[in-house]
């Protein structure tokens, strides 16, 4: 880890709106400036806060009208924080799975959330996740009582397969990168076997991959 001081006359967040470029996956060959649209497309509609260095993609695909729609049918929604990191993305160099850490990323959820989702709970609801990055911050934040718990802080939890999920029900998440973490964490959800076959039916069926791809609900 480094420590980066900058020193400026001016507030770093408007040199950083000023100079900055929007961090794109090195997949997407070309730049982030301001004629691709990249800085209001490669966000979250509900994104409110600074840190991340990418975009949670998983909800990309959410639009407020689907948002709106989703809540008509009687779904409850709530936030938390993402800041996500590098070790999001960063690739498993290991053939042992188990060898491999996710580096830390900060996540806040707040009492409000986890009251909320606590609450529907045990009215028998389901908790439905988006992405990965908010199943491990949710999965951080639950207690052996499998509630869910008010949490700010860095979240180093690494998910692999055998790993006993104690909150998640739901997963929402895009189709992931081979010999990623992303992929070892569905893999733990849904099992390999069903993942795997999932992805040789995208493959055949031409989905699209990567951050402005497709994606899967695993039931």
């Amino acid at each position: 880890m480094r420590l980066v001081k900058f020193q400026s006359s001016e507030p770093l967040n408007q040199l950083i709106d000023e100079l900055g470029e929007t961090p794109l996956p090195p997949y997407i060959k070309r730049g982030g400036g301001e004629k691709t649209g990249d800085k209001e497309r490669y966000q979250t509609v509900y994104a409110s806060q600074r840190g991340a260095i990418a975009a949670p993609t998983a909800g990309l695909h959410f639009t407020p009208t689907v948002l709106e729609k989703i809540q008509d049918r009687g779904v409850s929604i709530t936030e938390i924080t993402l800041h996500v990191g590098y070790g999001t993305f960063e690739p498993v160099r290991t053939n042992n799975v188990d060898h491999h850490r996710v580096a830390p990323e900060w996540a806040s959820v707040s009492d409000e959330a986890a009251a909320k989702t606590n609450d529907a709970r045990e009215l028998g609801g389901r908790l439905v996740t988006v992405g990965t990055t908010t199943t491990r911050a949710l999965e951080s934040a639950v207690g052996s009582d499998s509630r869910i718990a008010g949490r700010s802080g860095f979240v180093d939890l690494t998910i692999v397969p055998g790993y006993e999920f104690r909150a998640v029900d739901v997963l929402l998440t895009n189709f992931h990168l081979p010999r990623s973490s992303l992929l070892m964490l569905v893999s733990a959800f849904a099992g390999r076997d069903l993942i795997l076959a999932a992805y040789r039916h995208a493959i055949r069926e031409g989905y699209r991959f990567y951050s402005y791809g497709d994606c899967m609900l695993i039931l």
